[in-house]
């Protein structure tokens, strides 16, 4: 027996759906059905909860592949943030980037794959709490079409821009979380008001925080959070935000290529890393 789907938020505009309503009486996006993840990213948008929910479990994914890669590796007592960490091998072999994986190997695809690997549990942690709080907020101002192409591309920004700086190997989400704090204070700045100075305000002291942090703590790619930053407020002026412009058939197309690349990246990057492995062992 069928079971019968009740209320839900539409994957566009958040708002409640009857539990017999076939289209959102709202905005007029269509009900998820069972094949509806791919599909709506074309015609209607896509959920923005079930969409940071799957970055993040890639993400953990990703991290616990590494593991496995490199089992014997536990960190450095002197680093806390290497805590239960992947060695560099295998993180080179999944697609970490910088000036080593690049200039030596062309592996350009490392800019995507790059944003879904952790040095270590307590970077992935921090890392995680971090996206799914601001992907959230990225989603409810921007639409899920626009947050997932501005954490793509404004992580490929920060890898850029850490690989001009002369980054010889770097990991990181944090690449693409930065980019979504860059969104932010685009939104925050353009909008203006009570709403957006508030925005703004707290969005100033993360990007403090993250300086701050980055000169504490060894290991940092400041330059990856900057270039992150930079990304996410171009990305942003580009692509527009839900009150000034709402989401398109452009942005879920161009969230879709995201999408396409990411998959095929990460894809590559296992294969090659499990040949080597079965090699080598």
């Amino acid at each position: 027996m069928a079971r019968r789907q009740g209320p839900i938020l539409c994957g566009r505009c958040r708002r409640i759906m009857g539990a017999d309503d076939a289209v959102c009486p709202w905005c007029g996006a269509g009900r998820p059905g069972p094949l509806w993840r791919i599909g709506s990213w074309l015609r209607g948008g896509l959920d923005g909860d079930w969409l940071v929910k799957a970055i993040i479990t890639v993400n953990i994914a990703m991290f616990i592949l590494s593991l496995l890669l490199s089992p014997r590796s536990a960190g450095s007592v002197m680093n806390p943030f290497s805590l239960l960490s992947p060695d560099q091998t295998s993180l080179f072999l999944l697609g970490a980037t910088g000036t080593v994986p690049i200039d030596r190997f062309g592996r350009y695809s490392s800019l995507i794959t790059a944003n879904y690997l952790h040095g270590g549990i307590l970077h992935l942690l921090f890392n995680m709490m971090g996206l799914r709080q601001i992907a959230l907020w990225v989603v409810r101002e921007y639409g899920a079409a626009r947050m997932f192409a501005i954490y793509t591309l404004g992580g490929i920004s920060g890898f850029v821009i850490s690989y001009l700086a002369g980054i010889p190997f770097t990991i990181g989400a944090s690449a693409g979380l930065c980019a979504l704090i860059g969104a932010l204070l685009y939104y925050g700045k353009s909008r203006g008001g009570t709403y957006g100075q508030a925005v703004t305000k707290e969005v100033t002291g993360w990007v403090i925080g993250l300086f701050v942090f980055g000169l504490i703590f060894p290991g940092i790619n400041n330059w990856g959070h900057a270039g992150g930053i930079a990304g996410g407020i171009v990305f942003s002026l580009l692509l527009g935000y839900e009150e000034r412009r709402r989401e398109n058939l452009g942005h879920r197309s161009l969230a879709m290529l995201c999408g396409l690349l990411t998959v095929g990246s990460l894809g590559w990057g296992i294969l090659w890393a499990l040949k080597l492995w079965f090699d080598q062992g």
